[in-house]
């Protein structure tokens, strides 16, 4: 089974360190072009900045790059590519931008300030699972409801649109592996009242809380 994590969406956090401002950003990418493309924008585009410092972490072919871009060696790059191997996060890029703020930071500040750039802009980017989803939809009674949503829940699923009706219907993306055992326990709960209807498969990125 292939499931792995990437950010949802690009985002963008600023951190200051002893007047020194750091602007990380974050982007999905699929490729080490696009990666290399999303450094070269933020370079031209923080162009006086005294660092842009970068990493990226690609799903195809395991590609792994970073660039201390200037700063002591081991201090930047290296940290914010770490950020993204304890996530396990991949098809990443991510870019630190530091305007020095006249105070030097020592190699442990600016370890720690890398590192608290790269993790504040994937938190703002929210994280995705991509894998083989199975598209369900569940009717119930209202009162049965509440319910529905924590087996979905417990099933490693991801709600999606509730219709309200005489019944209402869940709908919900559960693992691939997961489905069978879900439909069962709806059969097992409702005494046989409700009856999961597969919708169809889907392999794709579901936003995710961890």
């Amino acid at each position: 089974m292939t499931e792995y994590y990437i950010p949802t969406a690009p985002a963008q956090a600023e951190l200051v360190e002893k007047r020194s401002r750091f602007i990380g950003q974050v982007k999905p990418v699929e490729t080490e072009e696009e990666a290399r493309a999303f450094v070269e924008q933020v370079k031209k585009k923080h162009y006086d900045a005294r660092h842009n410092c970068w990493c990226y972490r690609l799903q195809d072919g395991g590609v792994e790059r970073y660039s201390d871009d200037g700063e002591p060696q081991g201090t930047a790059g290296q940290p914010m590519l770490n950020v993204f191997q304890r996530e396990e996060i991949t098809n990443v890029v991510c870019v630190v931008t530091r305007y020095f703020g006249g105070v030097l930071l020592g190699a442990g500040g600016l370890v720690r300030a890398y590192t608290q750039s790269a993790k504040d802009a994937l938190d703002a980017a929210g994280v995705s699972v991509v894998r083989r989803w199975v598209e369900a939809a569940v009717p119930c009674p209202y009162s049965f409801l509440d319910r529905v949503k924590l087996e979905v829940e417990a099933h490693g699923g991801v709600l999606g649109e509730i219709e309200y009706a005489a019944d209402v219907t869940v709908h919900a993306l559960l693992p691939e592996e997961q489905a069978e055992a879900f439909s069962a326990r709806m059969t097992e709960l409702t005494a046989g009242g409700t009856a999961v209807q597969i919708l169809g498969e889907a392999f794709k990125a579901v936003p995710v809380s961890r």
